[in-house]
């Protein structure tokens, strides 16, 4: 892990959010020096990149292939499950970002939107997601 002072030198990092409009801890998590960077590379050009490829996922495969390339290249974690009541649409899955220094508000809004926009329009993925799940084992 690069230190933060020659990680903000080296590579673009997300621009700070307005004061108050945002918790992520990014002033906190740029003086860690042990703190883990990558998630300050979402700059807003790349976020936007990152939206238009989540929703334009065609396969169960081809987004859990992007929610891994999401863990090893910024550090975040998406997890999407079954809710606790039954699941009749996509609004009963529970699609969340762990929380973690850096992870601005709006990617906490965006990538789980676009995440369920992927799904509305591909139903074929929710029903892989509820089988990884052991929804539909038979008794």
């Amino acid at each position: 892990m690069l230190p933060a002072s020659s990680f903000t030198a080296n590579v673009a990092i997300r621009t700070e959010c307005p004061p108050g409009t945002c918790v992520c801890d990014r002033e906190t998590l740029l003086q860690d020096p042990a703190g883990d960077m990558r998630i300050l590379q979402l700059t807003r050009m790349e976020e936007k990149k990152l939206i238009l490829r989540i929703e334009n996922v065609s396969s169960y495969a081809d987004l859990k292939h992007v929610i891994e390339r999401m863990q090893a290249q910024l550090g975040i974690i998406l997890q999407i499950a079954p809710g606790l009541n039954e699941v009749r649409t996509v609004r009963g899955l529970n699609i969340e970002l762990l929380e973690r220094p850096g992870l601005c508000k709006k990617i906490r809004q965006t990538i789980p939107a676009a995440v369920r926009k992927c799904l509305d329009k591909n139903p074929e993925i929710v029903y892989a997601i509820l089988d990884a799940h052991d929804l539909f084992r038979p008794d």
